[in-house]
């Protein structure tokens, strides 16, 4: 559940077409090239019509605000987008939410998948009604998507174990990983692996495999303080669920020491949400990583009303400041920026965080 701050700007106006002599059109549009195939299953209308928008969870503040940002970005981006659905954190209720949004009519669907794996059946059923999808923070291992909107989730661990290892000379330090079926949760914690054997190799990495749930970390990490009260740091995968349970577990362990206080625990985070903020002002973390909500649901919408029109992308620089790449699997996938946010840029009223009423 991740550069520079994405500022909210209008992407959607198309610079110019210029006509082919096969007939085609190939347009420039903000987000890069775009071409008007028509092809089954990627639209090939004028981008009206139903959009269904399906949710992995709600128990966490950082989905919480991608879901208020929703309704406001499509309109703004002039797409028709249904009450948005929650898949209560089941990878198969996901596919029963997809195949109900389906059988409603929708003429294309936003989903945040759980399970990278798992999603292809749900895919595979909308690409035989002919309905594209935009994936939003999760890349399916397989399947046809017209795009991924997602963070470079690599450089999510990454930045987390540069941030730790130029803070913490030596010694233990935890990740709480999320769903490692999830290949956000995979993305992150093989980045934070290999970048802490290879640049600081006198820090020692403990794991717990959370799988986004916050009474599994709170109860794992309790037990490995138990074993291990010499934790230097902490890295977070996901601050919307974890930040709460890793502070309260710290706290009734006498654990919880502000920044340039000795004992202090190092933390760094994922996600961006207020409440990362506000911890970080307080010196109870050091860091987060800002996980783009509000750019995740424009640029869902954007991609979405895109495919719907037919209009398929390559890959590039966007005008956005993020990079269209291809994904192994063939998929593209555009990676918003995602800052690391500490003490000296958390008040930065850009940040989607500081925005959230």
């Amino acid at each position: 559940m991740p550069g520079s701050t994405v500022r909210k700007r209008n992407t959607s106006r198309m610079l110019g077409a210029v006509a082919l002599a096969a007939g085609a059109s190939l347009v420039l549009a903000a987000c890069g090239s775009t071409e008007d195939t028509g092809a089954s299953g990627a639209g090939g209308g004028d981008g009206t019509g139903k959009v269904g928008v399906v949710l992995p969870l709600l128990t966490s503040p950082f989905w919480q605000s991608y879901n208020d940002y929703v309704p406001k970005m499509a309109k703004s981006e002039g797409v028709d987008a249904m009450k948005t659905v929650n898949s209560n954190s089941d990878p198969s209720q996901q596919i029963t939410d997809i195949n109900n949004q389906l059988n409603q009519g929708v003429e294309g669907l936003i989903v945040a998948p759980l399970d990278s794996a798992a999603i292809e059946a749900g895919l595979d059923q909308a690409e035989r009604k002919g309905v594209p999808v935009v994936a939003v923070d999760v890349a399916p291992d397989q399947g046809k998507v017209a795009m991924v909107v997602r963070a470079n989730n690599v450089a999510y661990g990454e930045k987390a174990c540069r941030h730790l290892g130029e803070h913490i000379a030596s010694g233990k330090v935890v990740q709480i990983m999320g769903d490692l079926a999830s290949v956000n949760g995979r993305d992150r914690s093989e980045a934070f692996r290999a970048c802490v054997k290879k640049d600081f190799p006198k820090l020692k990495v403990l794991e717990i495999p959370a799988k986004w749930e916050s009474d599994t970390a709170a109860s794992k990490l309790d037990t490995l303080l138990n074993a291990n009260p010499d934790i230097k740091g902490v890295y977070l995968q996901a601050g919307g669920v974890y930040l709460a349970p890793t502070l309260q577990t710290l706290k009734s362990k006498g654990m919880l020491k502000k920044a340039g206080r000795e004992g202090h625990i190092t933390i760094v985070s994922n996600d961006g949400i207020p409440q990362e903020f506000d911890a970080i002002r307080k010196g109870e973390i050091d860091a987060t990583v800002s996980q783009p909500a509000d750019a995740y649901a424009k640029y869902g919408m954007y991609y979405i009303k895109a495919a719907m029109q037919g209009k398929t992308f390559k890959p590039g620089p966007t005008d956005h400041d993020s990079t269209i790449v291809k994904l192994p699997s063939g998929i593209l996938e555009d990676q918003l920026p995602a800052p690391l946010v500490t003490k000296d840029n958390v008040d930065d009223p850009e940040l989607w965080g500081n925005t959230v009423e």
